[in-house]
């Protein structure tokens, strides 16, 4: 069974931009929020995934995730039967060491939101930890997308 290890932190400030090998825009929406499974479709540039993750272990670090890519037009059409507006952010790819973080800089009702992920081979690996990485947000279910799309971070403060 396939599983995913990551931590999550948010990031404050824009300098993590100009370490980036890589980005790519993201739109994505999910069928299911329902926390034993959500089920998300996402186009990834110009690329379509239908993707399947489980409920996350108590840490919040691991998770079964099960990933297919799809053509565009299928997820195109899949979008449209998702259960609310989708998000809508770019993907910052960023090397730190031997790991690559994941840096999400959402738009629309979570504008303001910057999110980075790391994978890891387990969940006590070391890493070297960027300058640009402020809290540790693993397990913290509201930094999920798919709560985001729930509860979006522009009512955060209200």
């Amino acid at each position: 069974m396939p599983f995913e290890i990551e931590r999550k932190f948010l990031v404050t400030d824009d300098t993590f931009k100009q370490d980036a090998e890589k980005k790519v825009r993201i739109v994505q929406g999910y069928l299911s929020t329902v926390p034993e499974r959500t089920v998300r479709i996402r186009i990834k540039g110009d690329a379509g995934y239908l993707t399947i993750k489980g409920k996350s272990n108590e840490s919040g670090a691991s998770r079964y995730e099960w990933e297919k890519e799809i053509s565009v037009t299928d997820a195109k059409e899949l979008l449209e039967l998702c259960e609310s507006d989708v998000i809508d952010k770019t993907r910052f790819l960023i090397k730190s060491g031997k790991h690559t973080f994941e840096v999400d800089e959402f738009y629309g009702d979570n504008q303001g939101l910057v999110v980075a992920e790391v994978e890891l081979e387990s969940e006590d690996e070391a890493f070297e930890k960027p300058a640009w990485l402020a809290e540790e947000v693993t397990g913290q279910n509201k930094y999920y997308n798919a709560m985001l799309m729930v509860n979006p971070f522009k009512d955060w403060q209200k």
